[in-house]
């Protein structure tokens, strides 16, 4: 119930988002990794409740992080965010709003990161 709800007040927004910037990303030959990345990440901003978000990786995450907070994760971080506040306004949409920051902090980090 939680993700049909999400889908239609918000996830639609979010998860265009991180394909529009798949589909930017793929234009490219170099970047086609980090725009299939964006897809998989796509899926989860689409529906996100019932799933985890865990980090890790090494240097070259870390590497490919940082050029993607340069290039792309910004806009889409600042995007979850503000959604997430508007959410936050009323005591119902608290859990939307949690599901935003866990998508903010996903565009900033999406490197090393997996969905379970």
């Amino acid at each position: 119930m939680g993700n049909a709800l999400w889908f239609i007040f918000g996830g639609l927004l979010l998860g265009l988002g991180w394909v529009l910037a798949g589909v930017l990303w793929c234009i490219t030959i170099v970047g086609i990794p980090i725009g299939l990345q964006c897809f998989k990440f796509a899926s989860l901003a689409f529906f996100p409740f019932g799933k985890e978000v865990r980090y890790g990786g090494g240097v070259g995450s870390l590497l490919l992080n940082i050029l993607w907070i340069l290039l792309s994760g910004i806009p889409l971080a600042i995007e979850a965010a503000l959604i997430g506040c508007v959410f936050c306004i009323t005591v119902v949409g608290i859990p939307f709003g949690l599901q935003c920051f866990k998508l903010a902090k996903l565009a900033l980090m999406p490197f090393g990161a997996s969905v379970s």
